[in-house]
């Protein structure tokens, strides 16, 4: 499913996203990228990210029926509250990745555009006998607010507090404002009416946010090491190699004690007795090259391939970054070429994984060692 152009595009500077990309519906930059990034880094800026998907969820069994057929602890969420959460299939590979909030009797669910059809046509084929009921909420649009001076803008919101984490509150006219703990400190997504977008993006921008592109929002999720589904993971990927393993309280999408859902067998097996076969770790790029690598490009050393290249961005303090899944045992500092371009694996970026397992552990008591 493609999305529609926004109609935030006719704001003035506003250049589309790179066509056949998932962000070629949106502002990729309004002119200044480096500039949008420092913004929303460093101040406040307003990103349209309206070609997400929207569903809702409502029924008295929206959370504990949820909760038995995806990868996250949401029985008992709470009113008001978030969280991510993973469909995965029989082999424990990633389907979906979306984010969750419970607001007043209502459950509702944004994920990437292109697979909201089929995630909303999966979680309808397993509701049998449950009391809830998943649609599409293409009248509803999100906008996301990044920046330490976001708390200026709780006027223009019309709210007195900003949520902690993960909480949200409703806004004034529909809708309701979430805290986010990535791409930065400071992040925030509206999920409001669509045909407020306009009237959303004015007034923000008039108290004071800058706008800024999917590019700034791009560049600092790379940064955070936060992967996007369908771009940074393929169709081998399992929660383990994209950071994704963790409850609501470690800003995860995978919890792991909980009941049965599909693709638990996987989850538990690598968690407990193994380990995953590639990470997800950021690379510095040389931005000397002539030409340009893309996603999905493999990621060699000594001409042999070790890994796959995701999300490709130019960040305004790194210059050249990217995300990629490499193969586990590659040592950090293994010379790499990312297409036409030399690689460097950032030390800082590699996952700890030295921590003793308890099937492990447990196997090896049983056998006396």
């Amino acid at each position: 499913m493609v999305s529609p152009p926004s109609p935030l595009l006719i704001v003035p500077g506003a250049v589309p996203g790179p066509p056949d990309t998932p962000d070629a519906a949106v502002a990729w930059h309004y002119g200044d990228p480096f500039g949008e990034q420092k913004a929303a880094a460093q101040r406040a800026a307003v990103i349209d990210r309206s070609h997400r998907f929207v569903a809702s969820i409502t029924g008295r069994e929206r959370l504990s029926w949820l909760h038995t057929i995806s990868s996250q602890h949401i029985a008992e969420l709470g009113d008001r509250r978030s969280a991510e959460n993973l469909d995965l299939d029989l082999n424990g590979r990633v389907l979906h990745h979306f984010v969750l909030t419970d607001l007043d009797g209502t459950l509702w669910i944004d994920t990437e555009g292109e697979r909201g059809a089929d995630l909303v046509d999966f979680l309808r084929k397993m509701v049998f006998w449950a009391d809830a009921k998943p649609q599409p909420e293409p009248d509803y649009a999100v906008l996301s607010l990044l920046g330490p001076k976001v708390t200026e803008l709780r006027a223009a919101l019309g709210i007195e507090e900003l949520p902690e984490i993960y909480a949200a509150v409703p806004l004034p006219g529909g809708g309701f404002l979430r805290r986010m703990p990535w791409p930065t400190a400071d992040s925030f997504d509206l999920v409001i009416p669509r045909a407020e977008l306009a009237t959303w993006w004015s007034r923000l921008t008039e108290a004071g946010a800058e706008p800024a592109g999917m590019w700034a929002f791009e560049a600092l999720r790379v940064a955070a090491l936060r992967p996007r589904i369908g771009v940074d993971t393929d169709d081998r990927t399992i929660p383990h190699e994209a950071r994704w393993i963790g409850g609501v309280s470690e800003f995860g999408a995978v919890h792991l004690d909980k009941g049965c859902y599909r693709g638990q067998e996987t989850v538990a097996r690598v968690h407990n007795l193994g380990k995953p076969p590639r990470h997800l770790v950021l690379l510095h790029l040389d931005g000397s090259a002539d030409a340009r690598p893309v996603t999905g490009d493999p990621v060699t050393a000594g001409g042999r391939a070790i890994g796959r290249l995701g999300t490709i961005v130019d960040h305004y303090e790194w210059g050249p970054i990217a995300l990629a899944l490499v193969k586990r045992n590659i040592p950090v500092d293994t010379a790499l070429e990312a297409g036409p371009m030399a690689a460097s694996i950032d030390p800082d970026s590699v996952p700890a994984d030295d921590a003793p397992q308890a099937g492990r552990a447990a196997v090896d008591r049983l056998r006396g060692r």
